[in-house]
């Protein structure tokens, strides 16, 4: 494990694998770096990977008060350690947090994303516009469990049935530790509409994929890749948005090698 030190002071715990161009990891939701580990690995064959937690996650401190720049500074202390350019894989509410980053003039060659989790039509129920104060509430109440099963049916519009027996799930102990940093993504994200103006300005050459088993992340996919200037698109076929590191290895792979 390394660490760089953002502008604000914070310590940006940090994997280095493989020899070769730069690429960095921006993970999402409640999650830290373990959960890009097994693709870094993959990708570490030929890029030099650096797959980190971002603030308030595994092992990267959380200076108060948060601000979203301070990721983006974060993000940039990263780039500077790996040599002053990088491209940067992101996937879902990471992929959102990536394109604004290309859009804010960080020094970004290539971007890769999974699924941005932008909602673009009517195909899933909105993100209720007090979800990020339900999260800002649930918390001073020390209630992360809930603040988790609020992320997965209002952000990702997962039935509340399928959500409740995942409690007792092994890893839903290690999301809850890291439950804070979902009022970090809600500060990001917004009401998870699609900025098409900003990323009509990015033109960072892009590769947008997604896994064709979700009908509104793929929907969304398509209208992310028409609103950027140089983007192309994918589809693997039968992914889920969990989707398998090997599975999706060969595409980025050949978008970042080339």
């Amino acid at each position: 494990m390394n660490k760089v030190i953002s502008k604000d002071g914070t310590p940006i715990a940090f994997d280095r694998q493989g020899d070769g161009p730069a690429i960095i990891m921006i993970g999402a939701g409640p999650t830290d770096r373990s959960a890009n580990a097994n693709l870094a690995e993959l990708l570490a064959k030929e890029f030099t990977v650096f797959n980190y937690d971002r603030r308030g996650r595994g092992d990267s401190g959380d200076t108060a008060p948060y601000a979203a720049d301070r990721e983006f500074e974060d993000l940039e202390a990263l780039i500077t350690e790996a040599g002053g350019s990088a491209m940067v894989y992101g996937t879902s509410g990471g992929a959102i947090m990536a394109l604004e980053a290309a859009a804010r003039g960080l020094a970004i060659s290539k971007l890769a994303l999974w699924e941005p989790a932008y909602i673009v039509d009517d195909s899933r129920p909105p993100v209720p516009a007090d979800y990020r104060d339900r999260l800002v509430a649930l918390l001073a109440e020390g209630r992360r469990g809930d603040m988790i099963e609020l992320f997965f049916t209002d952000a990702v519009g997962m039935p509340v049935e399928f959500v409740t027996p995942m409690r007792g799930a092994p890893f839903w102990q290690a999301m809850e530790a890291v439950a804070p940093t979902l009022v970090y993504d809600a500060t990001i994200t917004g009401d998870f509409s699609m900025p098409t103006d900003r990323l009509a300005s990015v033109a960072v050459p892009t590769v947008v994929i997604d896994g064709g088993t979700t009908p509104w992340l793929s929907t969304t996919a398509a209208a992310v890749a028409a609103a950027l200037p140089h983007a192309q698109r994918r589809t693997l076929e039968g992914q889920p948005h969990n989707v398998d590191p090997s599975a999706i290895l060969p595409a980025l792979t050949e978008f970042l090698a080339t």
